[in-house]
């Protein structure tokens, strides 16, 4: 029997014996390897447009500086030099806030709409208040709209809603957390703007009327042109 063990190794716990623990490697500080950071990359006019062309959605600014490994204030510059670029062709750079987009120029939407197969979408007189009353005093609840319009409006957001012209920024800090309206990228497309600052000025005593969260309902259009006129109802015909 002890002649059987002792072919597998000497009993007193050395080399070969089984109670004996494998010896682990000594433990090293050498640091793991890590992955250099990417290169800057040059953020030209042309560049700039091919990544907002291809993007699928909107980019913010600090997307575009992550991607190129740059400073905001670059990518503002470039922003700002290709927006120019832009104007007297047929894609407009679209800026709603802190993000920014491509699309087709307001004067070939009929077009593009064509092409596409879109039809003009057609909004009611009720839409376009209640569509003009979000766009002004975005954000703003659904409470505060049927106050300054008189009149329940729930329908009117839920088919503005639908049509993604306006959109839903969040909950406002009131009892029952009511949700809060504004406008988005499909507003500025639809209706030719490249920015909310392209709004056209309202009448003085319509602009007033809408600062007034509890006043009287509203008793005239709202999208009131610097000409004096009604903003044109092919406006909503645009397409991206």
């Amino acid at each position: 029997m002890n002649e059987a063990l002792e072919a597998f190794g000497p009993p007193d716990g050395r080399a070969g014996s089984p109670d004996q623990p494998e010896p682990t490697p000594p433990e090293t500080d050498q640091p793991e390897p890590t992955q250099p950071e990417p290169a800057p990359i040059e953020l030209t006019e042309a560049a700039l447009e091919a990544l907002l062309f291809v993007a699928e959605r909107p980019l913010t600014r600090r997307e575009i500086a992550a991607l190129a490994g740059i400073d905001r204030a670059t990518v503002d510059a470039r922003l700002g030099d290709l927006e120019v670029s832009l104007r007297s062709r047929g894609i407009r750079l679209l800026v709603d806030g802190d993000r920014v987009e491509l699309a087709t120029a307001p004067e070939g939407g009929a077009l593009v709409a064509r092409y596409v197969g879109a039809d003009a979408v057609r909004l009611s007189p009720a839409s376009l208040e209640t569509l003009a009353i979000v766009a002004y005093r975005q954000p703003v609840t659904r409470s505060a709209i049927e106050r300054i319009r008189g009149v329940d409006s729930d329908y009117t957001i839920r088919t503005l809603l639908h049509r993604r012209l306006v959109v839903e920024l969040g909950r406002a800090d009131a009892p029952g957390r009511p949700f809060l309206y504004g406008t988005g990228f499909e507003f500025l497309e639809r209706f030719g703007l490249t920015s909310l600052d392209e709004l056209p000025a309202l009448d003085v005593d319509v602009a007033a009327r809408l600062g007034e969260e509890g006043g009287q309902p509203l008793t005239e259009p709202l999208f009131r042109g610097r000409t004096g006129g009604d903003a044109p109802a092919e406006a909503v015909e645009e397409t991206r």
